[in-house]
């Protein structure tokens, strides 16, 4: 019998702050922000990382047993959008991983986080989670040897690149809000957001 996450507590606020963010980016891809708003959103992405910082440096990766599965896609969101600081976002991944390797947290979300972190610092990604708008569509950021990406994805349970990539395409078509199957941990980055960060979009 089940008993629920050690700190359930902990995965309550996880959850609502990733929630309030989800929301945010939300309101900011459909170009629904003002200025003030969107500084608002930059300061609740730097609390959301800031609390998280504290929760890692005390029980290194809250994985399943401390948070449950939600908590720990919560703690997930928070760390991919800690976009500012892509040394948390690496020590994070490293903490993300341990917890993958002691069946504490899916795989799936550990390959997004390392390739959010080496987007962030300007690498190329090892799993092709990491997509940017551009003026032929949705791309790919850089992969490291894309003619092995779909054995690594097998690994980290991804669907076929060809695969994702069609899905997060209808996920983004005019008049659909949400996507479905195994990409829909997928992040579509803002191309001029990530400019100053060396993201450039690559074909698959």
């Amino acid at each position: 019998m089940s008993t629920g996450p050690l700190r359930a507590d902990l995965a309550r606020e996880l959850i609502a702050r990733a929630e309030r963010s989800t929301a945010h980016r939300a309101r900011r891809l459909r170009n629904n922000l003002d200025a003030i708003e969107l500084g608002q959103g930059r300061h609740c992405e730097h609390a959301n990382a800031k609390y998280l910082r504290r929760i890692l440096a005390e029980h290194d990766w809250p994985g399943h047993q401390l948070v449950g599965p939600e908590g720990t896609r919560a703690a997930w969101s928070i760390a991919l959008h800690a976009d500012d600081d892509p040394d948390f976002q690496r020590a994070a991944a490293t903490l993300l991983e341990r917890a993958v390797q002691a069946d504490d947290a899916p795989i799936r979300l550990w390959a997004h986080l390392r390739d959010r972190a080496l987007v962030n610092s300007g690498q190329p990604q090892e799993f092709g989670t990491q997509l940017v708008f551009s003026a032929g569509g949705i791309m790919l950021c850089r992969v490291r040897d894309p003619e092995s990406l779909d054995e690594r994805r097998s690994h980290s349970g991804l669907a076929p690149i060809a695969v994702a990539l069609e899905r997060v395409r209808r996920r983004h078509a005019p008049g659909n809000s949400a996507g479905e199957g195994d990409e829909r941990f997928t992040e579509v980055l803002p191309q001029a957001a990530h400019a100053h960060q060396g993201v450039q979009p690559a074909a698959a």
